[in-house]
């Protein structure tokens, strides 16, 4: 099962994008994909979540806590996602957003080939 990591903008709205991305992994692994995410109810990580359940791959979601651990639930939950590993990284990054910016460079600091997709 290939395991990709996505990260990705709250204000991320381009599903063309996400969806160019997922159709070169598609082509390659098919319905053998789970799909890692933060699981944010906005932004690049529903859309993302939501193409990957049309497309059959399994979605494992990793809610920050945020009542734990405050204003660095985000990066802590970010961390925890790329030592859990992963085949590949996509980062649907906008406005230069902080909290998918580190986790792709977590995940390249990681060795996890990663492509970083600008809006």
């Amino acid at each position: 099962m290939f395991r990709l990591l996505i990260t990705g903008s709250r204000t991320w709205v381009d599903e063309k994008a996400i969806e160019e991305q997922f159709k070169l992994v598609y082509a390659r692994y098919g319905h053998q994909v789970t799909l890692v995410s933060g699981a944010c109810k906005n932004g690049a990580d529903a859309i993302c979540e939501a193409i990957a359940k049309y497309l059959y791959w399994e979605v494992e979601t990793h809610p920050a806590d945020w009542n734990a651990y405050g204003k660095s639930a985000g990066f802590k939950r970010n961390a925890q996602m790329v030592e859990l590993g992963a085949d590949a990284c996509l980062a649907f990054i906008k406005d230069s957003s902080r909290g998918a910016s580190h986790t792709a460079g977590l995940a390249e600091a990681a060795g996890i080939p990663t492509k970083r997709v600008l809006a």
